[in-house]
């Protein structure tokens, strides 16, 4: 048994084919086959049912690949210490939900590129299910996500803090809102499955009600659409402060910040508990933590945190 047979075990569990795995593995499909099949022989086990179209992974063979993951994960560590940079290299993929992503990797992504030139680097603009599945089936190395999410299978490293702001408030003397400013308005809200649309009306205790035409039934995936609706046809809408810092002067004017207490969301670096690579989790985390925090109101608060609201 060794490493490149983990590897190849993992690359069929992940793709559930025998020829995409050896596509992923640069490796004919003839060699993959053969070196699985030795390491089946030898564990004295079958780890994937072939006759299942697509490819299924056993019971034991799930086992199995639960231990190849934290062999694999122990080798990178180990890998780790004889680096003597700091910097990354190799391919590493990230998960970001898509109301982070927009504002986040703009302000980040080239340093991180400038400063780990070696590194082969993959976002992927991903859901909180979709990164969550994709960490699990070892699709995607890292997620970026809002938490908590509530699930012992994954290590969450928090990032920061992140305000809510309020899109479509015309008064220019009126510089902040309170929740209760904004429970009865009309609001228009990202459609059903972003994590985002929960996470405020848990928050900021709102119901969607989209303005005047009831015979109109709008569905949106992102907040540059409701602002438009919100211009065109008046209510309110939600949205992140980095995003917010990210609009030209005169859209700024229409976004108000909230009172104390102010609602917010917990953005977090998310793992999969048996192959988060640490050294990876604590770059990105530093990095990040440093370019975006100053950007936040939620840096004037760091003494009084019963101030801020973290979302359920």
């Amino acid at each position: 048994m060794n490493f490149q047979q983990l590897d190849y075990a993992l690359a069929i569990h992940k793709h559930k084919n025998f020829g995409a795995a050896a596509d992923y593995c640069d490796i004919s499909q003839a060699t993959l086959s053969a070196m699985v099949k030795k390491l089946e022989q030898e564990l004295d086990i079958v780890l994937f049912d072939r006759s299942r179209k697509p490819v299924k992974t056993t019971a034991e063979g799930m086992i199995f690949i639960e231990k190849a993951r934290s062999i694999l994960k122990i080798k990178g560590e180990l890998n780790e210490i004889k680096n003597s940079d700091s910097s990354m290299e190799g391919k590493l993929t990230i998960g970001i939900i898509p109301t982070v992503v927009n504002a986040l990797m703009p302000k980040v992504l080239p340093k991180i590129l400038d400063e780990n030139p070696k590194i082969n680097l993959e976002i992927k603009e991903i859901t909180t299910e979709q990164i969550k599945l994709q960490l699990s089936n070892d699709e995607i190395d890292l997620g970026i996500l809002a938490t908590p999410i509530q699930d012992e299978e994954y290590d969450e490293h928090q990032l920061y803090y992140e305000p809510m702001w309020v899109y479509g408030i015309q008064n220019e003397q009126k510089h902040y809102v309170s929740s209760d400013d904004v429970k009865n308005q009309n609001i228009w809200l990202l459609e059903e499955g972003h994590c985002f649309r929960e996470q405020m009306r848990t928050i900021c205790e709102i119901k969607e009600k989209a303005p005047k035409h009831k015979n109109l039934a709008f569905k949106s995936n992102s907040f540059e659409t409701l602002m438009h609706m919100c211009d065109q046809f008046g209510g309110l809408t939600l949205l992140p402060e980095l995003f917010v810092n990210q609009l030209p002067p005169q859209l700024q004017l229409k976004s108000k910040s909230f009172t104390v207490p102010i609602p917010v969301r917990e953005i977090s670096i998310v793992s999969y508990r048996k192959t988060g690579n640490q050294k990876i989790i604590s770059y990105l985390s530093q990095l990040i933590q440093k370019e975006v925090s100053p950007l936040l109101k939620t840096s004037q608060y760091k003494k009084h945190v019963s101030a801020l609201w973290r979302h359920a």
